[in-house]
């Protein structure tokens, strides 16, 4: 069976670009593992930098993401608390900087982030990947400077662990298809938004697909067994994962059980 998954899904970076810089927020918690990452992107030479998911309304982390020099846009990877609590307070240290997010109730002095067009204006060619699953509103990053390429992946891909499908928000079908999507992604690294950087992105992806689809399995022998109710597929299926992190994996179970067109209570 397909235990609970605490390690790693892929072989860390052992290197990132020079124009990658990671400041950790100090909100570490079992969600959060060691903290929300804040990654801050300068092309060589930029006058403005890019930074993403400022993480929570923390005075002193958001002071030192400011301290980091000129930002010309902030961008956010999806709209939980973690991720964009400090995202105003960032935008007016910085002078007003636009924030951009999927969602419009995120996104600060700027347009809704759609559409194909690369975000410009920053030195670097910031490619938008909607990645949908975790939250509807989840995207990642493809950044490129010449032959040098990372993948911001937020929830979607964890440096360490996997993610849960925030059910109802969050959506098990699409979250599948967007691992597909990110599986094509081979060789390159991912800066996620909790953990260490990954060595490759399309490698985790990949790990996760094959983990998910494992999960459905043991979720479709549950309910054949008898379990008919969120809370008693998670009695079975993640009996491994310690009791205080069942309610987040009620989320994915409900997000499964929907997928499988198992009716709930």
């Amino acid at each position: 069976m397909t235990g609970h998954v605490t390690a790693p899904p892929a072989a860390l970076a052992d290197r990132l670009p020079d124009w990658v810089t990671l400041l950790r927020a100090p909100n570490p918690g079992p969600m959060t593992l060691e903290g929300t990452n804040t990654w801050l992107l300068r092309a060589p030479g930029a006058e403005h930098a890019v930074v993403v998911d400022p993480g929570p309304a923390d005075e002193t982390h958001l002071a030192a993401v400011a301290a980091y020099g000129s930002v010309g846009l902030v961008l956010i990877t999806h709209g939980h608390p973690d991720h964009t609590e400090g995202a105003p307070r960032l935008s007016e240290l910085l002078g007003g900087a636009p924030v951009r997010a999927a969602d419009p109730a995120h996104t600060i002095g700027g347009a809704p982030l759609t559409g194909a067009a690369p975000l410009g204006g920053s030195g670097l060619t910031i490619d938008l990947v909607p990645t949908p699953g975790h939250t509807a509103d989840s995207v990642c990053f493809l950044v490129s400077d010449g032959t040098e390429r990372v993948v911001l992946t937020g929830d979607t891909i964890l440096g360490r662990g996997t993610t849960v499908v925030a059910h109802p928000d969050g959506n098990l079908g699409d979250y599948l298809a967007s691992l597909e999507r990110l599986g094509a992604y081979q060789g390159i690294a991912a800066l996620p938004g909790h953990g260490p950087a990954l060595a490759d992105c399309g490698a985790a992806a990949d790990f996760y697909l094959a983990h998910r689809r494992a999960r459905l399995d043991q979720v479709r022998a549950a309910v054949a067994a008898g379990a008919r109710t969120a809370p008693e597929v998670v009695a079975t299926v993640y009996a491994d994962v310690d009791r205080s992190l069942w309610w987040a994996a009620e989320w994915s179970v409900r997000a499964q059980l929907e997928y499988l067109g198992v009716e709930q209570p």
